[in-house]
């Protein structure tokens, strides 16, 4: 988690209360591009089917490269790429008090570090769930990616409890 906190003061925000928090425990974004695609009940696709509408073309100076298998529920940018799923599950690792968090411009994010060097980051107190994965290589760059999230995840996801 050396990356984490060395980043959180430069440019993420002070941790954020873990209570309600969300995340999925998942395999980390390779070079391949392809990402899971979620399966969430009707109101969270609808929200997620907002937010691809919202996500930038540009995520950390990267172009958006959508992973396969193609879905308004998935997206990606760059190679390695960053990838964002939406509608994804809630972590058990979201009830934990010990758990790592932070706030990024109004977002709430439980932060995981996979064995690999990769990150999982997943919004909490959404009434989606949304997943952000950076590869090592990623991650050794920063976590500013998660500030060009923050918009259009508080613009498409409102406030709340996901079902």
């Amino acid at each position: 988690m050396d990356f984490f906190r060395h980043r959180r003061a430069s440019f993420i925000g002070s941790p954020a209360l873990v209570l309600l928090i969300a995340a999925t425990g998942c395999s980390p974004a390779d070079d391949n591009a392809s990402a899971a695609v979620p399966s969430p009940g009707t109101k969270a696709t609808k929200l997620c089917q907002n937010l691809d509408k919202s996500l930038p073309r540009k995520v950390d100076g990267l172009d958006r490269e959508d992973p396969e298998p193609r879905s308004a529920l998935t997206a990606g940018w760059g190679s390695p790429a960053i990838i964002l799923r939406c509608g994804v599950r809630r972590p058990a690792e979201m009830l934990d008090p010990k758990a790592s968090t932070t706030v990024v411009n109004g977002v709430a994010w439980l932060v995981q570090e996979r064995d690999n060097g990769s990150y999982v980051f997943t919004t909490g107190l959404r009434r989606a769930y949304v997943e952000v994965r950076f590869s090592k290589e990623q991650a050794g760059k920063g976590a500013g990616p998660l500030v060009d999230f923050a918009a259009p995840i508080k613009k498409a996801i409102p406030e709340g409890i996901a079902d």
